[in-house]
Protein backbone atom coordinates (compact mmCIF):
# COMPACT_ATOMS: atom_id res chain seq x y z
CA UNK A 1 0.00 0.00 0.00
CA UNK A 2 1.22 3.47 -0.87
CA UNK A 3 0.30 6.39 1.39
CA UNK A 4 0.54 9.97 0.12
CA UNK A 5 0.94 12.85 2.55
CA UNK A 6 -0.04 16.22 1.08
CA UNK A 7 1.04 19.76 1.82
CA UNK A 8 -1.91 21.82 3.00
CA UNK A 9 -3.12 24.59 0.70
CA UNK A 10 -5.88 26.18 2.81
CA UNK A 11 -5.08 29.70 3.97
CA UNK A 12 -3.53 29.72 7.43
CA UNK A 13 -3.32 25.94 7.71
CA UNK A 14 0.04 25.04 9.24
CA UNK A 15 -0.59 21.44 10.28
CA UNK A 16 0.42 18.29 8.44
CA UNK A 17 -1.32 14.90 8.39
CA UNK A 18 1.75 12.74 9.07
CA UNK A 19 4.90 13.26 11.10
CA UNK A 20 8.21 11.40 10.95
CA UNK A 21 6.94 9.37 13.91
CA UNK A 22 3.85 8.09 12.08
CA UNK A 23 5.72 7.68 8.79
CA UNK A 24 8.06 5.26 10.56
CA UNK A 25 5.07 3.36 11.95
CA UNK A 26 3.36 3.09 8.55
CA UNK A 27 6.54 1.73 7.00
CA UNK A 28 6.86 -0.76 9.86
CA UNK A 29 3.39 -2.03 8.91
CA UNK A 30 4.61 -2.65 5.36
CA UNK A 31 3.36 0.49 3.63
CA UNK A 32 5.35 2.87 1.46
CA UNK A 33 5.01 6.58 2.19
CA UNK A 34 5.44 9.50 -0.21
CA UNK A 35 5.42 13.03 1.22
CA UNK A 36 4.86 16.15 -0.85
CA UNK A 37 7.81 18.52 -0.73
CA UNK A 38 7.41 21.07 2.05
CA UNK A 39 4.43 19.32 3.64
CA UNK A 40 5.78 19.80 7.14
CA UNK A 41 7.51 23.15 6.74
CA UNK A 42 4.83 25.20 8.50
CA UNK A 43 4.85 22.78 11.43
CA UNK A 44 8.67 22.97 11.74
CA UNK A 45 9.17 19.50 10.27
CA UNK A 46 11.81 19.32 7.54
CA UNK A 47 11.66 17.16 4.43
CA UNK A 48 14.90 15.54 5.58
CA UNK A 49 13.16 14.32 8.75
CA UNK A 50 10.63 12.40 6.66
CA UNK A 51 13.34 11.01 4.39
CA UNK A 52 15.29 9.83 7.43
CA UNK A 53 12.30 7.69 8.44
CA UNK A 54 12.13 6.05 5.01
CA UNK A 55 9.64 8.22 3.13
CA UNK A 56 10.19 9.49 -0.38
CA UNK A 57 9.80 13.26 -0.74
CA UNK A 58 8.84 14.97 -3.99
CA UNK A 59 6.25 16.94 -5.97
CA UNK A 60 2.54 16.38 -5.41
CA UNK A 61 2.15 14.52 -8.68
CA UNK A 62 4.79 12.00 -7.64
CA UNK A 63 3.25 11.60 -4.19
CA UNK A 64 -0.22 10.99 -5.65
CA UNK A 65 0.87 8.56 -8.37
CA UNK A 66 -0.52 5.10 -7.57
CA UNK A 67 -1.34 6.17 -4.00
CA UNK A 68 -3.89 3.98 -2.23
CA UNK A 69 -4.51 6.48 0.57
CA UNK A 70 -4.19 10.26 0.59
CA UNK A 71 -3.72 11.86 4.00
CA UNK A 72 -4.46 15.53 4.63
CA UNK A 73 -5.57 17.78 7.46
CA UNK A 74 -8.22 19.64 5.47
CA UNK A 75 -9.77 17.98 2.47
CA UNK A 76 -7.95 18.87 -0.75
CA UNK A 77 -9.88 20.20 -3.72
CA UNK A 78 -10.79 17.39 -6.09
CA UNK A 79 -8.97 19.17 -8.93
CA UNK A 80 -5.73 19.29 -6.92
CA UNK A 81 -5.68 15.50 -6.61
CA UNK A 82 -6.78 14.76 -10.15
CA UNK A 83 -3.92 12.30 -10.54
CA UNK A 84 -5.21 10.04 -7.79
CA UNK A 85 -6.32 6.61 -8.88
CA UNK A 86 -9.99 5.60 -8.55
CA UNK A 87 -10.71 3.78 -5.34
CA UNK A 88 -8.05 5.60 -3.34
CA UNK A 89 -8.99 6.76 0.15
CA UNK A 90 -9.01 10.48 0.96
CA UNK A 91 -8.61 10.66 4.74
CA UNK A 92 -8.92 14.09 6.34
CA UNK A 93 -11.26 16.55 8.03
CA UNK A 94 -13.59 17.07 5.08
CA UNK A 95 -16.18 19.55 6.40
CA UNK A 96 -18.87 17.87 4.26
CA UNK A 97 -21.79 20.16 5.05
CA UNK A 98 -19.96 23.32 4.01
CA UNK A 99 -17.88 21.65 1.28
CA UNK A 100 -20.53 19.53 -0.41
CA UNK A 101 -19.29 20.38 -3.90
CA UNK A 102 -15.86 19.04 -2.98
CA UNK A 103 -17.38 15.80 -1.69
CA UNK A 104 -19.35 15.44 -4.91
CA UNK A 105 -16.03 15.86 -6.75
CA UNK A 106 -14.51 12.98 -4.80
CA UNK A 107 -17.48 10.80 -5.72
CA UNK A 108 -17.21 11.72 -9.40
CA UNK A 109 -13.51 10.82 -9.35
CA UNK A 110 -14.28 7.44 -7.80
CA UNK A 111 -12.46 8.25 -4.56
CA UNK A 112 -13.46 6.91 -1.17
CA UNK A 113 -13.75 9.94 1.10
CA UNK A 114 -13.40 9.34 4.84
CA UNK A 115 -14.36 12.28 7.08
CA UNK A 116 -12.39 11.91 10.28
CA UNK A 117 -14.52 14.48 12.10
CA UNK A 118 -17.47 12.04 11.78
CA UNK A 119 -15.63 9.50 13.94
CA UNK A 120 -18.18 7.90 16.28
CA UNK A 121 -17.80 8.77 19.97
CA UNK A 122 -17.31 5.19 21.11
CA UNK A 123 -14.64 3.68 23.33
CA UNK A 124 -12.62 1.90 20.66
CA UNK A 125 -12.49 5.04 18.51
CA UNK A 126 -11.22 7.43 21.19
CA UNK A 127 -7.64 7.30 19.94
CA UNK A 128 -8.85 8.13 16.41
CA UNK A 129 -10.94 11.18 17.35
CA UNK A 130 -9.47 14.28 15.70
CA UNK A 131 -12.13 16.57 17.19
CA UNK A 132 -11.07 15.67 20.72
CA UNK A 133 -7.34 15.90 20.10
CA UNK A 134 -7.56 19.24 18.33
CA UNK A 135 -10.15 20.70 20.71
CA UNK A 136 -7.89 19.92 23.63
CA UNK A 137 -5.21 22.15 22.16
CA UNK A 138 -7.79 24.80 21.24
CA UNK A 139 -8.95 25.07 24.83
CA UNK A 140 -5.38 25.49 26.04
CA UNK A 141 -4.52 28.07 23.40
CA UNK A 142 -7.73 30.02 24.01
CA UNK A 143 -6.62 30.75 27.57
CA UNK A 144 -3.18 31.88 26.40
CA UNK A 145 -4.75 34.09 23.73
CA UNK A 146 -7.09 35.58 26.30
CA UNK A 147 -4.23 36.20 28.71
CA UNK A 148 -2.18 37.90 25.99
CA UNK A 149 -5.02 40.31 25.18
CA UNK A 150 -6.04 40.89 28.81
CA UNK A 151 -2.92 42.83 29.73
CA UNK A 152 -3.16 42.08 33.44
CA UNK A 153 -1.89 39.33 35.73
CA UNK A 154 -3.75 36.00 36.05
CA UNK A 155 -2.84 34.82 39.57
CA UNK A 156 -3.36 36.64 42.83
CA UNK A 157 -0.07 38.20 43.88
CA UNK A 158 0.88 39.37 47.35
CA UNK A 159 3.48 42.12 47.10
CA UNK A 160 4.95 44.78 49.40
CA UNK A 161 3.03 47.34 47.37
CA UNK A 162 -0.28 45.55 47.84
CA UNK A 163 -2.29 42.65 46.46
CA UNK A 164 -3.04 41.95 42.80
CA UNK A 165 -6.40 40.21 42.47
CA UNK A 166 -6.72 36.97 40.49
CA UNK A 167 -8.35 37.20 37.07
CA UNK A 168 -11.90 35.89 36.84
CA UNK A 169 -12.29 33.46 33.92
CA UNK A 170 -15.68 32.12 32.80
CA UNK A 171 -15.82 29.15 30.41
CA UNK A 172 -19.03 28.60 28.45
CA UNK A 173 -19.36 25.12 26.99
CA UNK A 174 -17.64 22.27 28.79
CA UNK A 175 -16.64 19.79 26.13
CA UNK A 176 -13.03 18.80 25.53
CA UNK A 177 -11.96 22.38 24.74
CA UNK A 178 -13.83 23.82 27.70
CA UNK A 179 -12.39 21.35 30.18
CA UNK A 180 -8.87 22.06 28.97
CA UNK A 181 -9.55 25.80 29.19
CA UNK A 182 -10.66 25.37 32.78
CA UNK A 183 -7.57 23.34 33.66
CA UNK A 184 -5.22 25.80 31.94
CA UNK A 185 -6.78 28.88 33.54
CA UNK A 186 -6.58 27.20 36.94
CA UNK A 187 -2.91 26.38 36.40
CA UNK A 188 -2.27 30.04 35.62
CA UNK A 189 -3.88 31.00 38.91
CA UNK A 190 -7.21 32.41 37.75
CA UNK A 191 -10.49 32.20 39.61
CA UNK A 192 -12.51 30.00 37.24
CA UNK A 193 -16.20 29.32 36.73
CA UNK A 194 -17.95 27.43 33.94
CA UNK A 195 -21.34 26.50 32.56
CA UNK A 196 -22.87 24.09 30.07
CA UNK A 197 -26.37 23.04 29.03
CA UNK A 198 -25.54 19.42 29.90
CA UNK A 199 -26.06 18.80 33.60
CA UNK A 200 -23.64 15.87 33.50
CA UNK A 201 -20.72 18.28 33.17
CA UNK A 202 -21.25 19.86 36.60
CA UNK A 203 -19.21 17.17 38.32
CA UNK A 204 -16.43 17.54 35.73
CA UNK A 205 -16.27 21.30 36.28
CA UNK A 206 -16.04 20.95 40.03
CA UNK A 207 -13.45 18.16 39.79
CA UNK A 208 -11.11 20.68 38.12
CA UNK A 209 -11.54 23.16 40.94
CA UNK A 210 -13.87 25.54 39.11
CA UNK A 211 -17.27 26.84 40.19
CA UNK A 212 -20.22 25.41 38.25
CA UNK A 213 -22.80 28.00 37.10
CA UNK A 214 -26.03 26.21 36.23
CA UNK A 215 -29.68 27.05 35.72
CA UNK A 216 -31.75 25.41 38.44
CA UNK A 217 -35.20 23.82 38.19
CA UNK A 218 -35.62 24.47 34.47
CA UNK A 219 -35.78 21.79 31.81
CA UNK A 220 -32.53 21.93 29.84
CA UNK A 221 -31.74 20.87 26.33
CA UNK A 222 -34.29 18.95 24.35
CA UNK A 223 -31.92 16.03 24.31
CA UNK A 224 -28.26 15.40 24.82
CA UNK A 225 -26.92 14.46 21.41
CA UNK A 226 -25.38 11.14 20.47
CA UNK A 227 -21.90 10.75 21.82
CA UNK A 228 -22.37 13.43 24.46
CA UNK A 229 -22.75 16.34 22.04
CA UNK A 230 -25.16 19.10 22.96
CA UNK A 231 -28.28 19.74 20.90
CA UNK A 232 -30.67 22.69 20.85
CA UNK A 233 -31.93 24.11 24.16
CA UNK A 234 -35.59 24.59 25.00
CA UNK A 235 -36.90 28.17 24.83
CA UNK A 236 -37.50 28.16 28.59
CA UNK A 237 -33.94 27.08 29.24
CA UNK A 238 -32.55 29.68 26.82
CA UNK A 239 -34.32 32.45 28.71
CA UNK A 240 -33.18 31.24 32.11
CA UNK A 241 -29.63 30.71 30.87
CA UNK A 242 -29.48 34.20 29.38
CA UNK A 243 -30.58 35.76 32.68
CA UNK A 244 -28.04 33.76 34.67
CA UNK A 245 -25.20 34.51 32.27
CA UNK A 246 -26.04 38.22 32.18
CA UNK A 247 -25.66 38.56 35.92
CA UNK A 248 -22.48 36.47 36.03
CA UNK A 249 -20.69 37.72 32.93
CA UNK A 250 -20.67 41.34 34.09
CA UNK A 251 -18.25 40.35 36.86
CA UNK A 252 -15.82 38.42 34.63
CA UNK A 253 -12.45 39.50 33.23
CA UNK A 254 -12.10 36.80 30.55
CA UNK A 255 -14.83 34.71 28.95
CA UNK A 256 -14.10 31.72 26.70
CA UNK A 257 -16.91 30.31 24.58
CA UNK A 258 -16.63 26.83 23.05
CA UNK A 259 -20.20 25.78 22.24
CA UNK A 260 -20.72 23.92 18.96
CA UNK A 261 -23.52 21.74 17.60
CA UNK A 262 -22.26 19.36 14.87
CA UNK A 263 -23.60 20.22 11.44
CA UNK A 264 -25.35 23.39 12.59
CA UNK A 265 -24.42 27.02 13.19
CA UNK A 266 -22.86 27.75 16.57
CA UNK A 267 -25.43 28.81 19.21
CA UNK A 268 -25.41 32.47 20.24
CA UNK A 269 -24.35 32.68 23.87
CA UNK A 270 -23.34 36.31 24.42
CA UNK A 271 -25.29 39.32 23.18
CA UNK A 272 -24.09 42.85 22.55
CA UNK A 273 -25.92 44.01 25.68
CA UNK A 274 -24.05 41.43 27.76
CA UNK A 275 -20.74 42.56 26.29
CA UNK A 276 -21.62 46.14 27.24
CA UNK A 277 -22.12 45.03 30.85
CA UNK A 278 -18.49 43.90 31.13
CA UNK A 279 -15.85 46.29 32.37
CA UNK A 280 -13.47 47.87 29.84
CA UNK A 281 -10.33 45.83 29.30
CA UNK A 282 -12.16 42.51 29.59
CA UNK A 283 -11.63 39.84 26.92
CA UNK A 284 -13.87 37.30 25.21
CA UNK A 285 -12.35 34.43 23.20
CA UNK A 286 -14.82 32.85 20.75
CA UNK A 287 -13.68 29.38 19.70
CA UNK A 288 -16.80 28.88 17.60
CA UNK A 289 -16.25 31.96 15.41
CA UNK A 290 -15.72 29.95 12.20
CA UNK A 291 -19.19 28.39 12.53
CA UNK A 292 -21.00 31.67 13.05
CA UNK A 293 -19.72 32.43 16.53
CA UNK A 294 -21.09 32.25 20.05
CA UNK A 295 -20.56 35.99 20.53
CA UNK A 296 -22.44 38.81 18.84
CA UNK A 297 -19.97 40.96 16.92
CA UNK A 298 -17.18 38.35 16.78
CA UNK A 299 -15.30 38.43 13.47
CA UNK A 300 -13.50 35.37 12.14
CA UNK A 301 -9.78 35.98 11.87
CA UNK A 302 -9.80 39.24 13.83
CA UNK A 303 -9.55 40.70 17.31
CA UNK A 304 -12.22 43.40 17.52
CA UNK A 305 -13.32 45.74 20.30
CA UNK A 306 -16.90 46.46 21.39
CA UNK A 307 -17.79 48.59 24.40
CA UNK A 308 -14.16 48.48 25.48
CA UNK A 309 -14.13 44.66 25.46
CA UNK A 310 -11.80 42.75 23.15
CA UNK A 311 -13.39 39.87 21.24
CA UNK A 312 -10.82 37.36 19.98
CA UNK A 313 -11.86 35.41 16.88
CA UNK A 314 -8.79 33.58 15.66
CA UNK A 315 -9.38 31.07 12.89
CA UNK A 316 -8.12 27.49 13.06
CA UNK A 317 -6.83 27.68 16.63
CA UNK A 318 -5.19 24.20 16.64
CA UNK A 319 -3.02 25.35 13.73
CA UNK A 320 -1.61 28.04 16.02
CA UNK A 321 0.12 25.13 17.79
CA UNK A 322 1.07 23.44 14.55
CA UNK A 323 3.76 21.04 15.73
CA UNK A 324 1.78 19.52 18.59
CA UNK A 325 -1.50 19.64 16.68
CA UNK A 326 0.15 17.76 13.79
CA UNK A 327 1.57 15.17 16.15
CA UNK A 328 -1.85 14.44 17.65
CA UNK A 329 -3.75 14.60 14.35
CA UNK A 330 -1.30 12.26 12.63
CA UNK A 331 -1.55 9.76 15.49
CA UNK A 332 -5.35 9.82 15.17
CA UNK A 333 -5.01 8.88 11.49
CA UNK A 334 -2.42 6.19 12.21
CA UNK A 335 -4.53 4.71 15.02
CA UNK A 336 -7.47 4.47 12.62
CA UNK A 337 -5.58 2.82 9.77
CA UNK A 338 -3.58 0.46 11.99
CA UNK A 339 -6.74 -0.73 13.75
CA UNK A 340 -7.96 -2.16 10.43
CA UNK A 341 -4.57 -3.26 9.12
CA UNK A 342 -4.30 -6.69 7.50
CA UNK A 343 -0.72 -7.94 7.87
CA UNK A 344 -0.92 -10.35 4.95
CA UNK A 345 -2.24 -7.70 2.56
CA UNK A 346 -0.05 -4.98 4.10
CA UNK A 347 -3.08 -2.68 3.82
CA UNK A 348 -6.16 -1.77 5.83
CA UNK A 349 -9.37 -3.69 5.29
CA UNK A 350 -12.42 -1.52 6.00
CA UNK A 351 -15.63 -3.56 6.43
CA UNK A 352 -18.60 -1.55 5.22
CA UNK A 353 -20.75 -2.72 8.13
CA UNK A 354 -18.24 -1.68 10.81
CA UNK A 355 -19.56 1.12 13.03
CA UNK A 356 -16.45 3.25 12.60
CA UNK A 357 -16.14 2.73 8.86
CA UNK A 358 -19.83 3.37 8.29
CA UNK A 359 -19.69 6.48 10.45
CA UNK A 360 -16.91 8.22 8.49
CA UNK A 361 -17.37 7.00 4.91
CA UNK A 362 -18.90 9.70 2.70
CA UNK A 363 -18.29 8.31 -0.80
CA UNK A 364 -17.70 4.90 -2.26
CA UNK A 365 -17.82 3.50 -5.79
CA UNK A 366 -18.63 6.85 -7.36
CA UNK A 367 -21.57 7.62 -5.06
CA UNK A 368 -22.41 9.54 -1.90
CA UNK A 369 -23.18 6.85 0.70
CA UNK A 370 -23.37 8.64 4.05
CA UNK A 371 -26.94 8.89 5.32
CA UNK A 372 -26.49 12.41 6.75
CA UNK A 373 -25.41 13.72 3.35
CA UNK A 374 -28.10 11.82 1.51
CA UNK A 375 -30.69 13.38 3.81
CA UNK A 376 -29.28 16.90 3.46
Amino acid sequence: MKIAVLKETSEGERRVAATPETVKKYIALGATVSVETGAGDAAAIADADYAAMGATVGPRADALKDADAILAVQGPDAASIAGAKPGAYVIAALDPFRQRERIDGYASAGLSALAMEFMPRITRAQSMDILSSQSNLSGYKAVLDGAAEYGRAFPMMMTAAGTVSAARVFVMGVGVAGLQAIATARRLGAQVSATDVRSATKEQIESLGAKAIFVQDVKGIEGEGAGGYATEMSDEYKAAQAALVSSHIAKQDIVITTALIPGRPAPRLISDAQIASMRPGSVIVDLAVEQGGNVEGAVAGQVVERHGVKIVGHRNVPSRLAYDASALFSRNLYNFLSAFWDKEKAAPVLPEDDEIVKGITLTRGGKIVHERLLAA
